[in-house]
């Protein structure tokens, strides 16, 4: 009964960014319908999918998208839905025959999201690439890393899920919203190259007044700030200081014991290697839980760097309830809270197709269309 409840989703089958919007539409109630074409429901027949945590809690349909009969069953749903979701490069869909211009003449309420690396057009929006690429191109890598060494990959979270999906799902929304005051549907283009741009706003307006420079490791949040830094502790885990404001780097003095000594002036750039080296000395001399007793809780900004094992356990995100165990897979709950109309996780993700018949009916099909969908291969 989350607060999407009674909206009716297409999300047409992809990896990545387009999964991971329809899973936080779905996790706020919302009816998403996932299509996966039937090679891919047939490959899978057999194979427990509950270790797909993206796919989660959305019905599988499999239909044949290069059948003309499949592309009408995909449009006879259009004609039911408040949105899509497609994820595949500019042109495929059109090729397909379910384009938005097609889905819109059946549905003009239709909002349809589109989520790709490039964007729709532009001179790379037909070229291969990756998430690496699209924060490579926004300038969002090369900030990422430690003085005198090479960028470092954020995994996929800036590009796919936090410049792709999240905002896709936003962007789907807002269209949604907007479609309350007009009676109409639109595009939405969500490319993770302008969602990676706009991830770092903050970047462009330090660098606009001279607080940040392009020279990595050098900055309050980039490693080059001691008092912004993982530390190795004695049993070689690691922990995370933020201390940037002045009563917070007090208390991170007071409680490593440095109170009382004569240090740099924290803020002095050119005697901050000497402050960090000061610290890593200190940290080492205790073990991560340890550091974990006499920090955590207080004003220090303080956290120990866990593992993807160890998060669940914390007992801050165990109180939370951040994680979630579905069909045995532990995995992140949804986000974020809201009150009245709380989120859920309705079931765990399934086989490619094995909800063909009864989406289908729940979505306004006869009993003998299926059937004959299912006759003439069109669905598995």
């Amino acid at each position: 009964m989350g607060p999407l409840e009674g909206l009716k989703i297409i999300e047409i089958a992809g990896v990545g960014p387009g999964p991971f919007a329809a899973m936080m539409l779905a996790d706020m109630g919302a009816d998403v319908l996932r299509i996966d074409r039937p090679p891919q429901a047939l490959a899978h027949d057999d194979i427990p999918m509950v270790g797909e945590v993206l796919n989660r809690g959305r019905p599988s349909v499999g239909v044949d998208l290069k059948s003309p009969k499949g592309v009408e069953a995909v449009l006879r749903l259009v004609e039911s839905a408040d949105a899509l979701i497609e994820g595949f490069r500019p042109g495929v869909m059109e090729r397909l025959g379910l384009g938005p211009d097609v889905c819109l003449a059946r549905q003009p309420r239709l909002v349809y999201g589109r989520v790709t690396g490039w964007g729709q057009d532009g001179p790379l929006a037909h070229a291969a690439g990756h998430d690496i690429n699209y924060i490579a191109l926004a300038g969002v890598l090369h900030p990422i890393g430690r003085s005198g060494e090479a960028p470092v990959p954020p995994l996929n979270l800036v590009g796919d899920f936090g410049g792709g999906g999240m905002l896709l799902a936003f962007g789907i929304l807002c269209a949604l919203l907007e479609r309350g005051r007009s009676g109409q549907g639109q595009v939405v283009d969500a490319a993770m190259v302008d969602g990676a741009a706009l991830l770092s706003a903050m970047l462009h307006g330090m660098r606009a007044v001279g607080s940040w420079t392009d020279e990595r490791g050098a900055n309050l949040l980039d490693s080059g700030a001691p008092f912004y830094e993982v530390y190795e502790t004695k049993d070689g885990k690691y922990i995370s200081i933020g201390s940037l404001e002045p009563p917070f780097y007090l208390q991170l003095l007071e409680r490593t014991g440095l109170a009382g000594e004569s240090l740099p002036n924290r803020m002095d750039r050119d005697q901050w290697p000497a402050l960090k080296q000061r610290l890593q000395a200190v940290f080492k001399t205790k073990s991560r839980e340890e550091w974990c007793a006499i920090m955590e809780g207080g004003d220090v900004c303080f956290a120990p760097v866990l593992t993807l094992g160890e998060a669940p356990q914390h007992p801050h995100l165990r109180h939370r309830g951040t994680f979630i165990e579905v069909a045995g897979v532990t995995q992140p709950a949804p986000a974020p809270r809201l009150s009245r109309t709380p989120p859920a996780v309705s079931g765990p993700p399934g086989r490619p197709g094995q909800d063909t018949e009864a989406a289908l009916a729940s979505w306004g099909f006869s009993p003998a269309e299926i059937t004959a969908l299912r006759e003439s291969k069109v669905v598995v």
